[in-house]
């Protein structure tokens, strides 16, 4: 009976692997086959998602499918008896697998599962050491365990823990300096090691308000107390990561001003983390639109073109998140990001991100004015002969079919690349898809206009 089980079991899970793999070739068609420009994200997301739960599905068939008997009773969870695939260490110094001890101290158990000793503190902190072994034995044994996972719900804190959180937003509100930095330090560090503490800052709409009161415009400027600031800017971010926050993070009225004040000043550190404390709430559409309105990518673009090394990806990474939306395209090429990303492409710096957001921004009729007046043309036409990466070749070309669809008279200086190069001609037979397609579209409108010429 038991063999008939584990058949059906299997059964099951090859239907449910099957079904999955047909919708994940499904979406990954449409999205290839998409002549559409713009990026399908609803497409992309969708096929993210089903490609999770396809690895999920294996994962644990991988782990299933192994002996119980041969895992090292090491790597056993005490209370699962199962193989831990993210162990964590307690404060009596027991190693559990993190959803099962979790699961104890939510329910109010304040002991120790295995020596029943009273816990101190309900912390959880990664025991890297063996979780290094499992991954080693899993080699070994050609098991494949999934990557340590951030558990982002409450579980695992107490009320105990709460009553810190309360203790340490209070001390946000204390007159005393000291405390503010001291508390704000101590944020830092829990939001970004117990990604579980996250979660507490979404049971109170005040929590954000309060964190943030030392940066009050009615109580000091940021610019005098550069640790706070960037302890508590940083302490953002770390809220940010968590999906439930995003939404409340950013609707919270004084974050995205604060966000876009610690963009212009302060720690280098500082500005890089409020780049990507906006790169991270955007991946909400709702939230790009808010950070877009609030005037957020001129302060970004003004960091681009300053081109601070630690601070460029996280700049170019939000600029490019938010310029998604139509509006924020828009407000980008008004605020000046074509001839910012093209001054930093000549010199080729970034080169990857910002053709990214130059092709992107290309469809606006505007931006594309400006790189005709900016000598666009010549610098993409070198970049496609210098780069070995395909996707880099696709966004050049991709740029340079919209400016010629728009002013012909840029067809001569791609005309005279042709003729010495054949830059656009082996972009037409051995690009990508659509770097073939906009290629062979260059390549057609050169060859209409030649013909113009000849018969007039």
């Amino acid at each position: 009976m038991a063999k008939s089980g584990v058949a059906d079991g299997d059964q099951t899970t090859a239907a449910k692997a099957m079904e999955l793999k047909k919708e994940l070739l499904k979406l990954v068609k449409s999205i290839a086959d998409d002549d559409d420009d713009d990026v399908n994200i609803d497409a992309i997301d969708r096929a993210q998602k089903t490609l999770r739960a396809l690895t999920d599905l294996k994962l644990k068939r991988s782990v299933g499918e192994t002996a119980t008997g041969a895992v090292p009773e090491e790597f056993k969870c005490p209370m699962s008896m199962e193989l831990m695939r993210d162990p964590v260490i307690i404060a009596s110094g027991q190693t559990f697998d993190r959803p099962f001890i979790q699961k104890w101290l939510k329910a109010g158990n304040r002991t120790c599962p295995r020596t029943q000793q009273v816990l101190s503190h309900t912390i959880l902190t990664p025991n890297h050491l063996i979780r290094a072994m499992i991954v080693q034995w899993c080699r070994n044994h050609g098991i494949k365990l999934p990557d340590s996972v951030e558990y982002t719900n409450e579980e695992g804190l107490t009320e105990v823990d709460r009553s810190h959180f309360l203790s340490l937003l209070k001390k946000m509100s204390s007159p005393s300096q000291l405390d503010q930095k001291e508390a704000a330090k101590e944020f830092r560090l829990l939001t970004k090691r117990t990604p579980s503490f996250r979660a507490l800052f979404g049971e109170s709409l005040d929590a954000i308000p309060q964190l943030l009161s030392p940066l009050s415009p009615t109580k000091r400027e940021p610019e005098s107390h550069p640790d706070l600031q960037e302890d508590l800017i940083t302490t953002l971010l770390n809220l940010s990561i968590h999906d439930n926050n995003k939404k409340l993070v950013a609707e919270t009225p004084m974050v995205v001003p604060l966000l876009m004040d610690a963009l212009r000043s302060g720690t280098i550190e500082t500005r890089s983390n409020a780049a990507a404390t906006l790169f991270t709430l955007s991946a909400l559409d709702s939230n790009k639109a808010l950070i877009g309105k609030a005037g957020a990518l001129r302060p970004l673009i003004d960091l681009l073109d300053e081109g601070h090394p630690l601070a460029m990806k996280d700049v170019a990474s939000a600029i490019f998140n938010l310029c998604i939306i139509l509006e924020n395209k828009a407000r980008a090429v008004r605020n000046g990001a074509v001839p910012v990303i093209l001054k930093k492409l000549m010199s080729r710096v970034h080169v990857d991100e910002l053709l990214a957001i130059l092709a992107m921004l290309s469809t606006s009729q505007k931006a594309i004015e400006e790189m005709g007046e900016l000598g666009a043309v010549s610098c993409l036409l070198s970049i496609m002969r210098e780069t070995s990466c395909t996707r880099n070749k696709e966004n050049c070309v991709a740029i340079l079919y919209n400016i010629c669809c728009s002013d012909r008279s840029k067809l001569k200086e791609m005309r005279e690349e042709e003729i010495t190069y054949q830059t656009i001609s082996q972009l037409a037979e051995d690009g990508t898809s659509r770097a073939k397609r906009k290629a062979s579209g260059i390549l057609e409108r050169m060859r209409r206009s030649s013909n113009s010429a000849h018969t007039t």
